[in-house]
């Protein structure tokens, strides 16, 4: 007999007798929570019966529509998916995503006396399937909302955490001088859970919007492993150095704008930004034809020559801006091989760009006879991260064309939204 997820059922098995919830499962054994709370799975081949106790009734929920505040400013909720505003409905083992405003207040009811809450669901996709179109996508949605709908004081865009750098450096050259605050929020860990990030995440995000004149892009995430303060991060230099801790978003060769006091939300800024005041522009086009390649040791240079076609190539090289193309002995001769390769690329028509492996500090190509080699046969600095050079460079070729090649170069020089590593002081190394 064929049962659904939530089903109540009886297992008699060769060596004993089960009861309990049918639970999500992609194995081939039969996987069932138990009156205790623990999952057990049963290999298939040793049931020998079972038995349906009671068909699975889904809840439900009707939530009270949230009524309007006077005074407090508007704030609009953006989901793309992630964690942050989902829960495990422990009774069948499935994630219940919250999308509407008045079950988003339902799970974090401190926002409304922040702000008056309105959310829409864009997309639901877990952040490792992102593509260009998406973000392409989103970008429009939100120029559509800020020039349509003057209510809102600012915008909170909720992602899943792993491409977070990807998305926040594109919205922020994609939304050119943003009128209002764009905050991509973020959750390590789901929102049922103790330890949850998530509602400190928003509350602190919303905090930021309605107390700050602050525009433009921004990220929003734990700035301690407790719960204390958030900080508010750069767009294009927020990246995630760990892959579970609540406080894995650092800003990289610069400091965080500005600190969220979760306690008492005070707002203390840091490195406040300029306020352009300049006309909003949408420039939401991205070339698919771009690439990144990190190089290492034993490198092939058929990795080099699978870039043929492209238009654009982002290396993540080592040190200053390295990368094993150049024969010193006879066991390196093989590099030799990769400096062909790279030259032919470059010779096709695609533009390179070389980025450190480092993280932080930036490349300096004319340190080394190796890099000054590298600059002669085309390769050019990009002095920022090498998702957000992989980023720009894509936005470049897709909204200034890619026919003239040297305007492209001088572009990636230039700073749009504060991307580039322009200066970097001691103080901001490990912050």
């Amino acid at each position: 007999m064929e049962f659904q997820q939530g089903d109540k059922i009886k297992v008699i098995a060769k060596d004993r007798e089960y009861e309990g919830i049918v639970m999500p499962n992609e194995t081939e054994n039969l996987v069932i929570k138990l009156d205790n709370g623990y999952n057990v799975g049963i290999d298939k081949k040793n049931i020998v019966k079972t038995e349906l106790i009671e068909k699975f009734k889904p809840v439900e929920r009707k939530e009270e529509e949230p009524e309007p505040k006077k005074g407090l400013p508007s704030i609009l909720i953006l989901h793309t998916g992630g964690t942050i505003a989902s829960k495990v409905d422990y009774r069948t083992g499935g994630v219940i995503a919250r999308f509407e405003p008045e079950e988003i207040l339902n799970m974090f009811p401190e926002l409304k006396e922040i702000a008056n809450i309105d959310s829409k669901l864009m997309t639901n996709v877990w952040s490792e399937n992102i593509t260009f179109k998406h973000l392409k996508k989103w970008a429009e949605l939100i120029a559509d909302v800020i020039k349509k709908n003057g209510a809102f004081k600012g915008i909170i865009m909720t992602q899943g955490t792993d491409v977070l750098t990807s998305t926040s450096a594109a919205l922020a050259l994609m939304l050119q001088n943003c009128p209002i605050p764009v905050i991509l929020v973020g959750a390590q860990r789901s929102s049922d859970r103790g330890s949850s990030d998530a509602a400190m995440n928003l509350i602190c995000a919303a905090e930021f919007i309605a107390k700050t004149d602050f525009t433009g892009v921004a990220v929003c995430m734990h700035e301690k492993e407790d719960d204390t303060f958030c900080h508010i991060l750069p767009p294009c230099k927020a990246r995630k150095m760990h892959s579970s801790r609540r406080d894995a978003f650092r800003p990289i060769n610069t400091k965080a704008y500005a600190r969220v006091d979760y306690n008492t939300r005070e707002i203390e800024w840091v490195d406040k930004p300029e306020i352009k005041q300049a006309e909003f522009k949408l420039m939401p086009e991205m070339e698919e034809k771009v690439g990144l390649v990190k190089t290492y040791v034993n490198f092939n240079p058929k990795l080099f020559e699978a870039f043929k076609g492209y238009k654009g190539l982002i290396i993540e090289g080592t040190g200053l801006g390295q990368a094993p193309v150049f024969t010193q002995d006879k066991d390196s001769e093989q590099n030799e091989l990769n400096f062909n390769a790279l030259k032919e690329l470059i010779e096709s028509g695609t533009i390179v760009f070389m980025t450190t492996q480092t993280i932080y500090g930036s490349v300096q190509m004319h340190v080394y006879s190796a890099g000054v080699d590298l600059v002669k046969a085309g390769v050019m600095e990009a002095k920022m991260l090498a998702e957000t050079a992989y980023i720009k460079l894509a936005w470049l070729l897709g909204n200034f064309g890619n026919k003239d090649k040297e305007k492209i170069k001088e572009l990636m020089q230039k700073d749009f939204v504060g991307e580039t590593f322009a200066r970097i002081e001691e103080d901001t190394f490990l912050i």
